[in-house]
Protein backbone atom coordinates (compact mmCIF):
# COMPACT_ATOMS: atom_id res chain seq x y z
CA UNK A 1 0.00 0.00 0.00
CA UNK A 2 1.13 3.69 -0.79
CA UNK A 3 0.53 6.27 1.63
CA UNK A 4 0.21 10.15 0.08
CA UNK A 5 0.07 12.82 2.74
CA UNK A 6 -1.78 15.49 1.40
CA UNK A 7 -3.81 13.24 -0.69
CA UNK A 8 -6.85 15.64 -0.82
CA UNK A 9 -4.67 18.46 -2.20
CA UNK A 10 -4.80 19.25 -5.88
CA UNK A 11 -1.56 17.25 -6.74
CA UNK A 12 -2.28 14.94 -4.17
CA UNK A 13 -4.90 13.78 -4.94
CA UNK A 14 -4.17 13.00 -8.89
CA UNK A 15 -1.60 11.06 -7.78
CA UNK A 16 -3.90 9.11 -5.72
CA UNK A 17 -5.93 8.69 -8.72
CA UNK A 18 -2.96 7.55 -10.67
CA UNK A 19 -1.70 4.90 -8.21
CA UNK A 20 -4.95 3.30 -7.75
CA UNK A 21 -5.34 3.30 -11.99
CA UNK A 22 -1.24 1.75 -11.83
CA UNK A 23 -3.51 -1.14 -9.67
CA UNK A 24 -2.01 0.26 -6.27
CA UNK A 25 -3.75 0.46 -3.14
CA UNK A 26 -3.58 4.05 -1.34
CA UNK A 27 -4.17 5.40 1.82
CA UNK A 28 -3.94 9.11 2.08
CA UNK A 29 -3.97 11.70 4.57
CA UNK A 30 -5.84 14.76 5.57
CA UNK A 31 -5.77 17.09 7.88
CA UNK A 32 -8.15 20.14 6.95
CA UNK A 33 -9.96 18.69 3.68
CA UNK A 34 -12.65 16.33 4.20
CA UNK A 35 -14.33 16.46 0.94
CA UNK A 36 -13.41 13.44 -1.01
CA UNK A 37 -13.30 14.33 -5.18
CA UNK A 38 -16.04 12.22 -6.89
CA UNK A 39 -12.69 10.47 -9.37
CA UNK A 40 -11.48 8.84 -5.60
CA UNK A 41 -14.67 8.20 -3.52
CA UNK A 42 -14.90 4.43 -2.80
CA UNK A 43 -11.27 4.02 -4.26
CA UNK A 44 -8.54 4.95 -1.59
CA UNK A 45 -8.71 4.89 2.29
CA UNK A 46 -8.76 8.42 3.75
CA UNK A 47 -7.18 9.09 7.41
CA UNK A 48 -7.48 12.30 8.84
CA UNK A 49 -4.13 12.35 10.05
CA UNK A 50 -1.96 15.69 10.99
CA UNK A 51 1.10 15.05 9.65
CA UNK A 52 3.05 16.81 12.25
CA UNK A 53 1.59 14.71 14.88
CA UNK A 54 4.23 12.25 15.01
CA UNK A 55 2.31 9.44 16.91
CA UNK A 56 -0.53 9.87 14.78
CA UNK A 57 1.28 9.99 11.41
CA UNK A 58 3.43 6.38 12.57
CA UNK A 59 0.40 4.53 14.36
CA UNK A 60 -0.85 4.75 10.89
CA UNK A 61 1.45 1.39 10.56
CA UNK A 62 -0.44 -0.49 12.96
CA UNK A 63 -3.28 -0.21 10.47
CA UNK A 64 -1.87 -0.22 7.28
CA UNK A 65 0.94 -2.61 5.60
CA UNK A 66 2.81 0.67 3.97
CA UNK A 67 5.52 -0.28 1.51
CA UNK A 68 6.25 3.47 -0.38
CA UNK A 69 5.38 7.41 0.67
CA UNK A 70 4.36 10.28 -1.49
CA UNK A 71 5.02 13.15 1.09
CA UNK A 72 2.78 16.11 -0.52
CA UNK A 73 1.40 17.58 2.83
CA UNK A 74 2.32 21.30 2.72
CA UNK A 75 0.62 24.31 4.63
CA UNK A 76 0.56 28.28 2.76
CA UNK A 77 2.88 30.83 4.73
CA UNK A 78 0.69 33.25 6.65
CA UNK A 79 2.38 36.22 8.50
CA UNK A 80 5.13 34.56 10.56
CA UNK A 81 7.30 32.67 8.20
CA UNK A 82 8.91 31.07 11.28
CA UNK A 83 5.37 29.22 11.56
CA UNK A 84 5.55 28.16 7.83
CA UNK A 85 9.06 26.73 8.72
CA UNK A 86 8.30 24.78 11.54
CA UNK A 87 5.15 23.43 10.56
CA UNK A 88 6.04 22.08 7.31
CA UNK A 89 9.53 20.81 8.27
CA UNK A 90 7.87 19.02 11.39
CA UNK A 91 5.63 17.48 8.73
CA UNK A 92 8.64 16.27 6.45
CA UNK A 93 10.66 15.08 9.28
CA UNK A 94 7.81 13.11 11.00
CA UNK A 95 7.35 11.47 7.31
CA UNK A 96 11.21 10.79 7.02
CA UNK A 97 10.95 9.18 10.54
CA UNK A 98 8.23 6.85 9.25
CA UNK A 99 10.01 6.23 6.30
CA UNK A 100 12.91 5.10 8.25
CA UNK A 101 11.32 3.10 11.01
CA UNK A 102 8.82 1.67 8.20
CA UNK A 103 11.85 0.42 6.31
CA UNK A 104 9.22 1.16 2.70
CA UNK A 105 10.91 0.86 -0.12
CA UNK A 106 10.75 4.62 -2.15
CA UNK A 107 10.38 8.11 -0.30
CA UNK A 108 8.65 10.76 -2.88
CA UNK A 109 9.17 13.94 -1.81
CA UNK A 110 7.66 17.41 -3.43
CA UNK A 111 10.19 20.41 -4.61
CA UNK A 112 9.56 22.63 -6.77
CA UNK A 113 11.08 23.95 -10.59
CA UNK A 114 11.57 27.04 -8.29
CA UNK A 115 14.88 26.02 -7.45
CA UNK A 116 16.27 26.51 -10.38
CA UNK A 117 15.77 30.35 -10.61
CA UNK A 118 18.70 32.06 -11.11
CA UNK A 119 19.95 29.65 -14.08
CA UNK A 120 19.76 30.95 -17.43
CA UNK A 121 19.64 28.48 -19.57
CA UNK A 122 16.19 27.43 -21.22
CA UNK A 123 14.91 24.18 -20.27
CA UNK A 124 16.15 23.85 -16.57
CA UNK A 125 17.40 20.41 -16.73
CA UNK A 126 18.28 18.19 -13.09
CA UNK A 127 21.67 18.09 -14.05
CA UNK A 128 22.07 22.10 -13.78
CA UNK A 129 24.13 23.07 -10.07
CA UNK A 130 21.14 25.15 -8.24
CA UNK A 131 22.19 28.45 -7.70
CA UNK A 132 22.21 30.94 -4.90
CA UNK A 133 19.73 33.73 -5.40
CA UNK A 134 16.83 35.26 -3.39
CA UNK A 135 14.14 33.35 -3.59
CA UNK A 136 10.39 35.17 -4.51
CA UNK A 137 8.47 33.21 -1.96
CA UNK A 138 8.71 31.12 0.92
CA UNK A 139 7.14 28.03 -0.08
CA UNK A 140 9.99 27.61 -2.96
CA UNK A 141 12.53 28.66 -0.14
CA UNK A 142 11.32 26.08 1.92
CA UNK A 143 11.30 23.39 -1.27
CA UNK A 144 14.96 23.95 -1.90
CA UNK A 145 15.47 23.18 1.66
CA UNK A 146 13.53 20.04 1.34
CA UNK A 147 16.10 18.08 -1.05
CA UNK A 148 19.14 18.35 1.13
CA UNK A 149 17.30 17.54 4.56
CA UNK A 150 15.50 14.12 2.48
CA UNK A 151 18.66 12.67 0.54
CA UNK A 152 20.88 13.57 4.02
CA UNK A 153 17.72 11.58 6.20
CA UNK A 154 17.69 8.79 4.28
CA UNK A 155 21.32 7.95 3.04
CA UNK A 156 22.24 4.34 4.15
CA UNK A 157 18.94 3.76 5.61
CA UNK A 158 18.05 1.87 2.47
CA UNK A 159 15.28 3.86 1.65
CA UNK A 160 15.13 5.47 -2.05
CA UNK A 161 14.94 9.46 -2.34
CA UNK A 162 12.68 10.53 -4.72
CA UNK A 163 12.92 14.36 -5.32
CA UNK A 164 10.04 15.57 -7.36
CA UNK A 165 10.99 18.99 -9.10
CA UNK A 166 6.96 19.82 -9.38
CA UNK A 167 6.53 22.26 -12.26
CA UNK A 168 3.63 25.02 -12.43
CA UNK A 169 0.60 22.48 -12.18
CA UNK A 170 -3.10 23.64 -12.51
CA UNK A 171 -6.76 21.84 -13.32
CA UNK A 172 -9.93 20.33 -10.91
CA UNK A 173 -9.22 21.13 -7.05
CA UNK A 174 -7.11 24.21 -7.52
CA UNK A 175 -8.47 27.24 -6.24
CA UNK A 176 -10.15 28.95 -9.04
CA UNK A 177 -9.27 31.99 -7.95
CA UNK A 178 -5.13 31.13 -7.11
CA UNK A 179 -2.96 34.11 -6.77
CA UNK A 180 0.01 31.33 -7.47
CA UNK A 181 -1.17 30.06 -11.41
CA UNK A 182 -2.92 31.92 -13.93
CA UNK A 183 -4.69 30.22 -15.83
CA UNK A 184 -7.85 29.23 -13.63
CA UNK A 185 -8.87 32.42 -12.67
CA UNK A 186 -8.52 33.54 -16.52
CA UNK A 187 -10.61 30.24 -17.56
CA UNK A 188 -12.86 30.95 -14.06
CA UNK A 189 -13.58 34.70 -15.56
CA UNK A 190 -14.71 33.25 -18.97
CA UNK A 191 -17.30 30.85 -17.59
CA UNK A 192 -18.82 33.70 -15.21
CA UNK A 193 -18.85 35.77 -18.63
CA UNK A 194 -16.96 38.08 -17.66
CA UNK A 195 -13.73 39.25 -19.81
CA UNK A 196 -10.92 38.25 -18.02
CA UNK A 197 -7.65 41.01 -17.15
CA UNK A 198 -5.60 41.17 -20.49
CA UNK A 199 -2.51 39.12 -20.66
CA UNK A 200 0.43 39.35 -22.91
CA UNK A 201 -0.10 37.26 -26.08
CA UNK A 202 3.71 35.77 -26.31
CA UNK A 203 3.98 35.23 -22.34
CA UNK A 204 3.83 31.30 -20.74
CA UNK A 205 6.38 28.80 -20.00
CA UNK A 206 5.87 25.61 -17.86
CA UNK A 207 2.93 24.47 -17.44
CA UNK A 208 1.40 20.87 -16.63
CA UNK A 209 -2.73 19.62 -16.41
CA UNK A 210 -2.89 18.10 -12.77
CA UNK A 211 -3.95 14.60 -14.09
CA UNK A 212 -0.53 14.58 -15.87
CA UNK A 213 1.19 15.48 -12.98
CA UNK A 214 -0.49 12.98 -10.97
CA UNK A 215 0.73 10.33 -13.65
CA UNK A 216 4.22 11.35 -13.63
CA UNK A 217 4.07 11.18 -10.06
CA UNK A 218 2.25 7.83 -10.33
CA UNK A 219 5.21 6.36 -12.37
CA UNK A 220 7.93 7.48 -10.27
CA UNK A 221 6.37 5.91 -7.06
CA UNK A 222 5.75 2.50 -8.90
CA UNK A 223 8.30 2.31 -11.33
CA UNK A 224 10.90 -0.77 -10.54
CA UNK A 225 13.85 1.06 -10.67
CA UNK A 226 14.87 4.43 -10.67
CA UNK A 227 17.99 5.54 -12.32
CA UNK A 228 18.09 9.04 -10.26
CA UNK A 229 16.87 10.41 -7.16
CA UNK A 230 15.86 13.37 -8.87
CA UNK A 231 13.10 14.28 -11.60
CA UNK A 232 11.49 17.30 -12.92
CA UNK A 233 7.71 16.14 -13.13
CA UNK A 234 5.27 18.52 -15.80
CA UNK A 235 4.76 18.44 -19.19
CA UNK A 236 8.35 19.28 -21.13
CA UNK A 237 6.63 21.72 -23.47
CA UNK A 238 5.96 25.08 -23.33
CA UNK A 239 2.84 26.99 -23.22
CA UNK A 240 1.71 30.58 -24.55
CA UNK A 241 -0.90 33.03 -23.31
CA UNK A 242 -2.26 32.98 -27.05
CA UNK A 243 -2.86 28.89 -27.03
CA UNK A 244 -5.16 29.29 -23.60
CA UNK A 245 -6.97 32.23 -25.65
CA UNK A 246 -7.17 30.14 -28.73
CA UNK A 247 -8.43 26.95 -26.37
CA UNK A 248 -10.91 28.84 -24.63
CA UNK A 249 -12.43 30.43 -27.42
CA UNK A 250 -12.40 27.07 -29.75
CA UNK A 251 -15.20 25.80 -26.57
CA UNK A 252 -16.77 28.73 -26.13
CA UNK A 253 -19.06 29.64 -29.27
CA UNK A 254 -18.96 33.80 -30.01
CA UNK A 255 -15.66 34.51 -27.66
CA UNK A 256 -13.71 37.15 -28.02
CA UNK A 257 -10.61 37.45 -25.99
CA UNK A 258 -8.15 40.53 -26.24
CA UNK A 259 -4.70 39.60 -25.49
CA UNK A 260 -2.02 42.33 -25.55
CA UNK A 261 0.73 42.05 -28.14
CA UNK A 262 4.17 40.41 -27.24
CA UNK A 263 5.75 39.47 -24.22
CA UNK A 264 5.73 41.41 -20.72
CA UNK A 265 9.68 40.24 -19.98
CA UNK A 266 12.53 40.53 -22.62
CA UNK A 267 13.33 36.72 -22.06
CA UNK A 268 12.05 33.56 -22.84
CA UNK A 269 9.94 31.95 -19.98
CA UNK A 270 11.56 29.54 -18.15
CA UNK A 271 9.91 25.46 -18.61
CA UNK A 272 11.24 21.79 -17.03
CA UNK A 273 13.32 19.14 -18.82
CA UNK A 274 11.33 16.08 -18.45
CA UNK A 275 13.78 13.89 -20.82
CA UNK A 276 14.97 11.97 -17.34
CA UNK A 277 11.29 11.38 -16.24
CA UNK A 278 10.07 9.89 -19.22
CA UNK A 279 13.35 7.82 -20.01
CA UNK A 280 12.77 6.14 -16.83
CA UNK A 281 9.07 5.70 -16.49
CA UNK A 282 7.95 5.88 -20.27
CA UNK A 283 5.67 9.28 -19.10
CA UNK A 284 4.27 11.46 -21.87
CA UNK A 285 1.46 13.87 -21.43
CA UNK A 286 -1.95 12.97 -22.11
CA UNK A 287 -3.25 16.65 -22.44
CA UNK A 288 -1.96 19.73 -23.93
CA UNK A 289 -3.52 23.19 -23.51
CA UNK A 290 -6.32 22.63 -25.64
CA UNK A 291 -7.61 19.42 -24.18
CA UNK A 292 -6.57 20.36 -20.49
CA UNK A 293 -8.96 23.62 -20.91
CA UNK A 294 -11.24 21.46 -22.51
CA UNK A 295 -11.32 19.09 -19.66
CA UNK A 296 -10.87 21.77 -17.54
CA UNK A 297 -14.16 23.53 -18.19
CA UNK A 298 -16.20 20.29 -18.41
CA UNK A 299 -15.12 19.86 -14.52
CA UNK A 300 -15.77 23.26 -13.58
CA UNK A 301 -19.29 22.82 -14.86
CA UNK A 302 -20.22 20.37 -11.82
CA UNK A 303 -17.75 20.82 -9.39
CA UNK A 304 -16.88 24.24 -7.51
CA UNK A 305 -13.18 23.94 -7.97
Amino acid sequence: MILVTGGLGMIGAHTARALVDLGREVVVTTHRRTEVPSFLAGRVTVEPVDVTDRDALLALADRHNISDIVHLAGTVPGDDPVDFFRTDTTGLLHALDAARIWGVRRFAVASSLGVYIGRAEIPWHEELALPTVDLPHLIIAFKKAVEPLTTHSLRGSGVQPVVLRIGSIWGPLMDPESPFNHIPPYISAVLRNEQPRPLHAGDGGDSCYAPDAGRAIGLLATAETLRHDTYNVSSGRPFTNRELADALQAITPGLRLDLLPGRQAGTDDPYLDISRLTRDTGFAPAFDIAAAVADYAAWRADNPR
